[in-house]
């Protein structure tokens, strides 16, 4: 099938996990067979190939489309008005699926791409998939979090600052997320009422390893964070614990970056004796570097692909009970989980698998073999049944008149 797919980001713009999975999406539909364009926002407008995908980028149709920079007030304020709706998108989007005529439009994120592009491809009568990769739709910050704690639900800002968002989701006709949990938290919430549900996890491109590890023998723990340095991935958490474990033979290894304000903040809750900041650095060097990774987040990820990237490298995961983590890490299995802000808890965790042989290599067994299941041709195929199973949906509904879509 044509599938024109749209993003918030697309590499060589990565800042995060969302970029690198919206890849290797892009790729699997390559692979499977689909004709596929990409669109994105970018700085310049311009046509290019990454990887063998054809990609459109073309011009902000928000104030700015780069949300992670530092903007003034008053343009946040304006650039999370305009996402609830935005006419520019609206017609942007209407140029880009004139021009490629696909048999669906995929949303993969939804920033800056704007919801009016649902309404885009509902008023030239394409089915419309989207995948869910956060809670942006729910909550302007992107989080539900204050300070550190948790929102059960929608405060009054965010239901108000994410009405446009709600309304034009009732144009989506098929909506996948990596968890259930990510799934739940907007369909509970009366998102997506016409779409159809699906749980499909992110993908990973190979094993790198070929068999399980042992247990450190003769030299400490290794044990690594790979992230964003904030609060709500809960580096302070792991900060925490590695104080409390003191002189015990640990080496903490930390990786990733972080605002100015937060790398120092967070860096002085860790020993300097036994911990070493790799700042920002790739997969392929850090895991092969490390015995366990520890994934703190305070807050609900909608995934945790980096829990993933670990088990292709047979390196078990000790996660917070929280959101998609929960999902991903089996306890006994392929990690161990605990609650999340408890750093005794997580120091316990890491003791309990220093001083058991055996329990570290029930866990790197358990998490190589997980990793089975996230290889790309088996979620490559989850995908296309997913796109296929809109279209019929979209085929099934009582049509809309074209002239009743709202913007």
């Amino acid at each position: 099938m044509r599938v024109l797919m749209a993003c918030a980001a697309f590499p060589p713009f990565i800042d995060g996990g969302g970029p690198i999975s919206a890849l290797l999406l892009a790729k699997m539909l390559l692979a499977e067979g689909h004709d596929l364009r990409v669109v994105n926002m970018a700085d310049t407008a311009k046509h290019e190939t990454v990887e063998g995908i054809e990609v459109h980028r073309i011009r902000p149709a928000n104030v700015y489309w780069n949300y992670r920079r530092p903007r003034p007030a008053w343009k946040k304020l304006a650039w999370h008005a305009l996402e609830n709706g935005n006419p520019r998108a609206y017609a942007a989007m209407r140029r880009e699926i004139r021009d490629f005529a696909p048999d669906i439009l995929l949303t993969d994120s939804i920033e800056n791409i704007n919801v009016a592009s649902w309404a885009a491809a509902r008023s030239l009568g394409v089915p419309v998939a989207h995948t869910l990769r956060s809670v942006f739709l729910l909550c302007w910050r992107g989080s539900m979090q204050k300070g550190s704690r948790n929102c059960e639900g929608q405060c009054a800002t965010c239901w108000v600052s994410s009405l446009g968002k709600k309304h034009f989701s009732r144009y989506v006709d098929g909506v996948c997320g990596e968890t259930n949990d990510v799934i739940a938290r907007h369909v509970d919430r009366g998102y997506f009422p016409n779409a159809l549900t699906r749980q499909i996890p992110g993908a990973i491109e190979k094993i790198a390893v070929d068999a399980p590890r042992a247990a450190p023998a003769n030299r400490a723990l290794r044990v690594g964070f790979l992230g964003v340095h904030t609060l709500y991935k809960g580096l302070d958490v792991l900060g925490r614990a590695a104080l409390i474990l003191g002189d015990r033979e640990m080496e903490f290894h930390v990786a990733g970056t972080g605002t100015p304000a937060d790398e120092r903040e967070l860096r002085a809750q860790f020993p300097e004796h036994n911990t070493r900041f790799w700042g920002w650095t790739d997969q392929q060097t850090f895991f092969p570097e490390i015995d366990v990774l520890v994934f703190p987040s305070t807050g609900r990820e909608a995934f945790g692909r980096v829990a993933v990237e670990a088990f292709a490298y047979a390196v078990p995961v000790i996660g917070s009970d929280l959101g998609g983590i929960a999902e991903t890490v089996e306890p006994g299995r392929n990690g161990l989980l605990f609650a999340p802000g408890d750093a005794e808890a997580l120091a316990a965790n890491l003791t309990r698998l220093a001083e058991s042989p055996d329990l570290y290599a029930r866990l790197s067994c358990g998490a190589l073999e997980s990793a089975q299941t996230y290889l790309r041709p088996r979620i490559a195929a989850l995908n296309t049944a997913f796109l296929e199973d809109t279209l019929h949906r979209h085929a099934s509904r009582t049509a809309t008149p074209r002239d009743e879509v709202a913007l």
